[in-house]
């Protein structure tokens, strides 16, 4: 199984920039870089930093959906959480199995994947931290905006690598992105529709309910009344 913390113990590389220091078993070069997937007519280097970069939203993602899936007091929006925690795994597979299959190193961290990690960790730290000073009903909501805002990215990630694969010439690389996409596509369309109308059924009922707006004592009974019209 693909790793969902690339660590240097674990093989982790990165290219040298202006303010990254890198020892010199963990970098990689330019060289290496550009001559990832020969013969598709794209450029390599891109490429590669692209697809390390969804490959590092894809693993923050299955860590953001362990989070709220622990954290979640609703056992219907618990068990979609576990659902597509196990789904954005398989993902994430795919992806390291692709980058491999064309000729790259899955354990590269590109200048993008780094940045990518920091702005995930921040979004799950900001879950973490308001489960010790929020009610339940505001935190459900929070992190229900944390997967919406996540399935976003994942699902233009994946429009993305369908778009170049429709753009190329018949090659290897093309069935190689094509086989990649057709597995996943249909997940992430799932994973959004579902966040989205759910996020949006959950604010209509808070809404129009003066009971969920104003007692929050009562915030517990409140989701679970929810969870009943979830699916």
């Amino acid at each position: 199984m693909a790793p969902l913390t690339i660590t240097r113990e674990l093989g982790g590389r990165t290219a040298l920039t202006a303010m990254t220091e890198v020892a010199p078993d963990q970098a990689i070069t330019v060289e290496e870089l550009a001559s990832f997937a020969p013969d598709s007519g794209l450029n390599g280097q891109f490429l590669a930093d692209l697809l390390s970069g969804f490959l590092a939203h894809e693993q923050c993602g299955a860590h953001l959906y362990r989070t709220v899936a622990g954290l979640t007091q609703n056992p219907m929006l618990g068990r979609r959480y576990g659902e597509f925690l196990e789904e954005t795994e398989h993902h994430a597979e795919v992806l390291w199995n692709l980058i491999t299959d064309l000729g790259g190193d899955p354990a590269y961290v590109s200048p993008t994947a780094r940045l990518i990690h920091g702005m995930n960790t921040k979004m799950i730290e900001a879950v973490v931290h308001s489960a010790g000073s929020a009610d339940i009903l505001p935190l459900e909501m929070a992190m229900l905006d944390a997967v919406v805002l996540a399935e976003t990215k994942d699902h233009s990630n994946w429009s993305i690598l369908q778009g170049l694969a429709e753009d190329m010439d018949d090659s290897h690389v093309r069935e190689l992105i094509t086989a990649a996409v057709e597995d996943v596509v249909p997940d992430e369309d799932e994973h959004l529709r579902w966040a989205v109308s759910t996020q949006q059924r959950m604010t209509l009922m808070q809404a129009r309910s003066k009971t969920m707006m104003t007692l929050t004592d009562l915030a517990e009974k409140a989701v679970g009344l929810v969870s009943d019209r979830i699916t």
